[in-house]
């Protein structure tokens, strides 16, 4: 995506136009962190020029291709020939397998959404669950007290993450949902097979899920996923 963009940046330029490309992703402006480290909020101008609706999950629904897309944006310092506008409908389906997926309960019934929850779990091994991996590293006595306090598998995840990209923990919103185009048929045809195949693999699945100390997603995590492992931890922001 960035390589794309980049190209078209590079040909407006060509032809005289002053263009740029912010990054699709990481890196951002970490200097800003933990404020706003994202130069341009890439969702919020696909929603405007009619790419797709933001669904409950918080993820862009294209009508073709579901929230299975990335984005990018090129911001041009001259007047456009034409400009794109709002979808008059929304793809999204309403079907809440992103509630049920969730692990921490981050999306909610209502359509409320605890960023907080989703980025001390998903964003684990980013910004705040890093530091806080660091934190525990310094407040560790010695190798033994650290290694009773992080598993050998986290250690493993986090250098995977150090070595060739940071990782989500659980895009499971993005994995279960079934709108667009290109993406329903299965869903439709057969719902249970669908969840079945799924969104249950995901919900059985064992592994860690990270809360904050006495949170909702703490208790949402306990109450729902019995069988996984709930690891209470820092938000590595502010010492919260």
């Amino acid at each position: 995506m960035n390589e794309a963009a980049h190209r078209i940046t590079r040909a407006l330029e060509d032809a005289g136009y002053r263009a740029i490309n912010p990054s699709m992703s990481f890196p951002m402006e970490m200097d800003r962190f933990p404020g706003r480290i994202w130069v341009v909020a890439h969702k919020p101008v696909a929603v405007a020029s009619g790419l797709g609706v933001m669904g409950i999950h918080r993820n862009v629904i294209h009508p073709k291709f579901g929230n299975f897309i990335l984005l990018g944006t090129v911001l041009v310092a001259s007047q456009i020939s034409s400009y794109g506008e709002p979808l008059d409908y929304s793809p999204c389906l309403e079907c809440k397998l992103c509630v049920a997926a969730c692990p921490v309960g981050a999306i909610k019934k209502d359509g409320e959404f605890d960023f907080v929850a989703c980025s001390v779990h998903n964003y684990r091994e980013f910004m705040g669950g890093f530091t806080d991996w660091a934190q525990t590293i310094a407040d560790s006595e010695d190798a033994a007290d650290f290694r009773s306090r992080v598993s050998d598998s986290e250690n493993a995840s986090m250098w995977q993450s150090l070595s060739f990209k940071a990782n989500y923990k659980a895009a499971y919103c993005l994995a279960v949902c079934p709108a667009g185009e290109d993406v329903i048929e299965p869903y439709l045809e057969d719902r249970k097979g669908f969840m079945d195949l799924v969104l249950k693999p995901l919900q059985e699945k064992k592994e860690t899920l990270y809360v904050l100390p006495n949170s909702v997603a703490k208790e949402h995590a306990e109450r729902r996923f019995p069988h996984k492992q709930i690891k209470v931890v820092d938000s590595g922001i502010g010492g919260r």
